[in-house]
């Protein structure tokens, strides 16, 4: 069962508080970030890191709004790929956590987004044009290669974009390729994030966001059908266990 939830003039007012926490943050992290180009990514990475520890921080503070993490005993040691849900914002920073360092896969317009995509492009994306088909595949194969020899975990959410909670998005091969052919391991995460930080919403509602981190799955000797097929069941089994608001609403 849900817990009981303010007044709507209280959830405004806390949401107010964050989204000014947020932007602030977001506005000093991203501009340090852009300023950080003499430094290795190791250096930029903890900017990154701050950035997220300070939103979750206040996010706590400001709407009352925690989680609960199980399955960090499955992170293997070594860098490799990474299936999450897509729900919120929240996901994209709570995962450097416990990932480091971290290459996101993302749409090419994010990095036009003035200080935050600036400072996204300092991260080392894999920063593909979906509409270039076969070449976009090339792409996420070569850098994906790249990035993880150089230590990286790559971030991908395999389904493209966020779903409401309660229902589900297409997976895509992308992701499975790359695991396919690089012969990386896949840990995939489910979490509830959207039921308190819903998608194209201000309101942020205090509860506990469930996250559940699975052992990794083994890439080598499988197709990426395989693949996707196995993180798709693994992710999906969770959030129905995780999910309490089952409308897809």
């Amino acid at each position: 069962m849900r817990e009981r939830q303010p007044a709507d003039a209280v959830l405004y007012l806390r949401s107010f508080l964050f989204w000014l926490g947020f932007a602030t943050f977001t506005l000093v992290f991203g501009l340090l970030l852009v300023l950080s180009f003499p430094f290795p990514l190791e250096k930029r990475f903890t900017l990154t890191r701050g950035w997220s520890t300070a939103t979750i921080w206040w996010l706590r503070v400001s709407c009352k709004l925690d989680y609960e993490v199980k399955g960090t005993e499955n992170i293997p040691d070594k860098a490799g790929i990474i299936f999450a849900k897509h729900q919120s914002t929240w996901e994209t920073l709570i995962l450097n956590f416990w990932f480091r360092k971290q290459s996101w896969v993302v749409k090419r317009e994010l990095l036009w987004v003035p200080v935050f995509g600036w400072g996204m492009y300092m991260m080392h994306p894999i920063a593909l044009d979906r509409g270039a088909g076969r070449k976009a595949i090339d792409q996420l194969v070569t850098q994906g290669q790249e990035r993880l020899d150089a230590g990286n975990w790559i971030v991908i959410f395999p389904e493209g974009t966020r779903t409401a909670p309660g229902s589900k998005g297409r997976y895509r091969i992308g992701g499975a390729i790359l695991a396919e052919r690089t012969g990386a391991d896949v840990t995939p995460i489910a979490h509830n994030a959207g039921e308190y930080w819903p998608r194209r919403s201000f309101i942020k509602r205090p509860g506990t966001i469930k996250i559940r981190i699975g052992p990794p799955i083994v890439s080598k000797n499988k197709s990426a059908q395989e693949i996707l097929a196995e993180a798709e069941h693994w992710i999906e089994s969770q959030m129905d266990r995780i999910t309490t608001l089952k409308t897809g609403a």
